[in-house]
């Protein structure tokens, strides 16, 4: 993992819109508890299984949603004897493992929201040398007005594990890494290991999220980016998912029936297939190499387990990530320009798609690029360009 600025582009501050037209309680007690805060959204009933450490208590005022949100509707305990009036994306009793969150401002977080708003319950893999930064903000309630959910609940996070997904095992760590103070304290932060203390915790997950990425030379051209910044790339940005789909895919929840159960999400980006001027050193080709990964691992998860495997393409958004590349502003600008949906991405976007796809509503989807940026992927010119100045096309004047 090791990563912060090569995820850039993937990541954004997490507002999900999901909906329901029914309101009910949802009582989530977890390690990182706390009351609720009314929001004027629409309610998604929630309910989060998991066990109860300690609470910590914030109570915040309403507040008024300027944008207008994608929703999507689960179906609400307080409904299972009546037939459902919507599809639902109902996650209830299934278990998710997202691997690459941080801090409250990255896609990683936006998706795990989605997921407990839709009933899954949440366990987090963080970047070993983040850890402690992350718990003790979550602990201070630093993210509490970001863990809202759509029903005033707070997303509860069962449990966070330290992680590194460069690293296949304790083996493969070099000794300068094991000495480095910013992973004393941390142990069992491997893949193989990280996997079986879920195993040991928890037995079985049902969601595999991968949304992590590091490119050490992300800010120079393909031309200068040696050897050594090109496999960095790929090593944490592409086979870091195969080796958590590798190790997680034995504790992954079967499929039953011929119906898939399982579900394994990663994030990937345009430039994988257009040229994105800035975004080098070699990232590009580590979001090339992890969208043909995900079909041969829809494949042979589908084969093996009943796992079905996708991968979201998302169009630009801001995070802390995404400005250290420095043209993360442009980009949206671009986007806002010459997306056929003139109108600025946001991560609930995301999350809830990656909701969509972990669903039985998507059981027939795997091996799948789902692309959400407005479109843009399908434009081959950009129409903002003087040379079309004279041609009448429709413009966005909000």
């Amino acid at each position: 993992m090791a990563a912060t600025a090569a995820s850039s582009l993937q990541i954004v501050i997490a507002r999900p819109s999901m909906l329901s037209t029914k309101r009910i309680s949802s009582f989530c007690s977890t390690k990182f508890g706390g009351d609720t805060r009314r929001l004027s959204w629409n309610r998604l009933a929630s309910s989060c299984h998991v066990s109860s450490i300690q609470h910590f208590s914030r109570n915040f005022t309403s507040t008024t949603q300027k944008l207008q949100k994608v929703v999507t509707k689960a179906q609400s305990e307080a409904d299972d004897s009546k037939p459902a009036s919507v599809l639902p994306i109902d996650l209830r009793g299934k278990r998710a493992f997202i691997a690459g969150v941080a801090d409250d401002n990255g896609y990683g977080w936006a998706i795990a929201k989605s997921l407990a708003a839709a009933g899954a319950e949440i366990l987090v893999g963080t970047w070993v040398p983040a850890l402690n930064i992350f718990e003790t903000s979550l602990r201070r309630g630093k993210f509490d007005e970001s863990r809202v959910l759509p029903d005033g609940s707070l997303m509860e996070i069962t449990k966070v594990y330290p992680l590194d997904a460069v690293f296949d095992s304790l083996e493969d760590v070099p000794e300068d890494i094991k000495t480095n103070k910013r992973y004393a304290g941390s142990s069992k932060w491997t893949v193989s290991e990280v996997a079986e203390s879920v195993k040991e915790d928890f037995g079985s997950i049902d969601i595999l999220v991968h949304s992590l990425a590091n490119g050490p030379e992300v800010t120079k051209p393909l031309l200068e980016t040696t050897r050594r910044g090109y496999l960095a790339a790929i090593s944490a940005s592409s086979y870091s998912y195969v080796s958590l789909l590798k190790h997680f895919l034995p504790i992954m929840n079967p499929g039953m029936y011929l119906v898939s159960r399982g579900s394994s999400i990663s994030l990937t980006y345009i430039a994988s297939e257009r040229i994105i001027p800035g975004y080098g050193g070699g990232m590009s080709s580590a979001k090339a190499a992890l969208e043909s990964d995900t079909r041969v691992l829809a494949f042979e998860a589908g084969r093996k387990q009943k796992v079905r495997v996708n991968t979201v393409s998302a169009g630009p958004l801001r995070s802390r990530a995404a400005k250290a590349i420095g043209f993360i502003d442009m980009m949206i600008d671009y986007s806002l320009a010459n997306a056929p949906l003139q109108k600025e991405l946001s991560a609930d976007e995301v999350g809830n798609t990656a909701a969509f796809l972990a669903s039985p509503l998507a059981s027939a989807i795997t091996g799948a690029v789902i692309y959400v940026d407005n479109c843009l992927n399908a434009m081959g010119v950009g129409v903002d360009s003087p040379i079309f100045k004279d041609l009448n096309i429709p413009k966005n004047t909000e």
